[in-house]
Formats: C-alpha cells, structure tokens, sequence
C-alpha cells in the first residue's frame, strides 16, 4: 500500500509539474538548440527533467517516511542521494554548462559515494567502490548519449525500472520493488510532455535516468541479486552506446565530439519516426530484460537459451538501420 502511495506521489509531481516549470525555463532561456549531434531541427524547452527529478526524489522521500520497505529504508534514502546529486550537476550543465573533465570528476565522486554508503548498509568489500563509481558514473554517460530522440528516455526509464521492480519482488527486497516502480512511474509521466517533441529533458533527466538505474543496479547486486536481472534491462543501451564508440575509434575519429551515429539515430535517418526508434530500443530492452529473468530462475541449458536469445534480440537492434533501410529502398523502387 504505501508503495502505491510513492507511486502516486511520483505521478503526481512528474506529469503536473511542468505546467509550473515551463514558463520559467522560457524566461531563463534554457533552450536545446539544434547541432550536428541533433535529431530535432528547432529550438526546444530542456531542463525540464526536473519535474522527473521531482517525482523520483519525492516518491522514494515518500517510501522513506512511509517505510514502504523497512528493511532497506537507508537504501532507499542512499539512491536517493545519488539522484539528487546527479540531477543537480545535469541542472549546471543545462543552465550554465561544466568542462567535460570536470563533469566526469564529479559522476565519479558521486558514484563513489553513493557505493561507499551502499557497501556499509551491505556488509561487503570496500574494493567495489571504485567499481560502482565506475559503474554509475559510465551509465549517466551512456543515458547522456542515448537521449537523442522523444520517448527514448521515458521509456527506457520505465521498461528498466518496472523490470528492476520485478527483480526486487523476485529477490525478495521490497525496497528495490518500491524504488524501481517510483522511477519507472515518474519517467512514464514525462512521456505526454516529451512525445510531441516541444519539452526535452535536458542533461539533467538523462543524468538522472542514468544515475537512478545504475545506483539501483548496484545496489542491488551488492545486495544479492542475480546479475542478469541487472543486466538484461540496460543491455540494448550498452550495446548501442559501446558499439558506436567502438566504431567511432576505429575510424579514428573524436570519440567524444558529438555525432550522430547511434543505432537509434540511424534508424530515424532511415524513415523511422522518433516515437517508432524509442519504441523500437524500449521493446528490445524489454526482450532482453526479460531473457535476464529467465536466465536467473533456470538451470543451465535454460540460461544457455535465454542468453542465446538475448544475443538475437541484441543483433537485430544492431542491424536494424540495414533491414529498416532496405525495406524502405525496396518501398521506394516496388
């Protein structure tokens, strides 16, 4: 019941808040302008992934005072942490913008912060610190990259968080049930507002897309959980995020300068809509995510399939710009 109740709270904020925040991101001029890097050709409102923010730390606010999960309530104040501070640091780079050096000094003096706390309340080995900071600092990045079409982080938030949710009801933590459905529940929110393309994020959602995933991802592997339910949801990301900057070295090219050669950026050069790639990532993550859930309730040979179907379903998301491109060519001269 009182996970409901931080579920509500985080609907509420995340979808009515932006009627409040737009208004005043326009007369600070907090404006996504279109580059290189860029799937959108105009101006656009971003920042206002802090009505998400809102609802994330006030349903997890809300599951603390309420104890919606009592035994993991310092948990739970702990990935709230994270979150706030990872938004706060979006915020500067949205409003004011932070060097990329410094940026990452500071994703990592957060990650590993938050893994320092987690790894006390968990009884387990100080050397996963620089593991998590590692861990949680990477995926703000990767959310950061993969924030490039409307719908894309909404629904990566709420596949991943409603899939680490059933992790938690699976492992038997409420506090990870509790907090994996706050976030699913507050990027779904977001959706009404993003999915018409005039209200973006903003660096600070996607830091706390990224960072809200990655704390509850290592919180709950130091935790006990098995690590496909971790990993399976977060999959089609890494492998879109790793491949392209693979590619990108390989071809000797600023990794780091922005681009647009993501899989689902390529998948709009192709003829596919926004909403359509976001849609297209979100089911393949779910595929993944649920070939995670097989993989760690079954014996060998049924690990051996779910894996084998994971590597399937991560292979056509990969080559999908080809077999979306050709039957569009193939539209075009039948």
């Amino acid at each position: 019941m009182t996970g409901a109740l931080s579920a509500a709270v985080a609907l509420v904020l995340s979808l009515s808040l932006p009627l409040v925040l737009k208004p005043l991101l326009l007369k600070l001029g907090v404006l996504d302008i279109p580059n290189e890097r860029s799937s959108h050709t105009k101006v656009v409102v971003r920042g206002m992934g802090i009505t998400v923010a809102a609802g994330v730390l006030g349903g997890l606010l809300t599951a603390v005072l309420t104890a919606a999960a009592a035994d993991g309530v310092a948990i739970i104040a702990t990935v709230a942490g994270v979150c706030a501070a990872a938004s706060v640091l979006g915020w500067l780079e949205d409003f004011r913008g932070v060097a990329i050096s410094v940026r990452f000094l500071l994703q990592l003096g957060i990650g590993a912060a938050g893994t320092a706390i987690i790894v006390v309340l968990t009884d387990t080995s100080w050397l996963w610190i620089p593991v998590g900071a590692l861990a949680i600092a990477g995926y703000i990045n990767v959310a950061n990259f993969m924030d490039g079409v409307n719908g894309i982080s909404g629904l990566h938030g709420l596949v991943v968080g409603l899939l680490f949710s059933v992790a938690g009801m699976m492992s038997s933590l409420d506090w990870l049930t509790v907090s994996g459905l706050v976030v699913a529940v507050a990027f779904a929110a977001f959706l009404p507002w993003n999915l018409s393309g005039n209200n973006f994020l903003g660096d600070v959602g996607s830091y706390l897309l990224g960072a809200s995933l990655a704390v509850l991802g290592a919180a709950g592997f130091l935790s006990g959980v098995q690590p496909e339910y971790l990993l399976g949801p977060v999959t089609i990301y890494l492998a879109d995020t790793m491949t392209t900057l693979l590619r990108r070295i390989s071809a000797g090219e600023r990794w780091y300068a922005a681009h647009r050669q993501h899989v689902y950026q390529r998948l709009t050069d192709v003829g596919l809509s926004h909403v359509q790639s976001a849609l297209l990532v979100a089911v393949c993550s779910l595929l993944t995510g649920l070939c995670g859930l097989v993989a760690a309730a079954s014996n060998v040979p049924g690990k051996a399939s779910a894996l084998l179907v994971c590597a399937a379903v991560v292979l056509f998301y990969l080559r999908s710009p080809r077999i979306f491109g050709r039957r569009a060519a193939d539209a075009a001269t039948g």
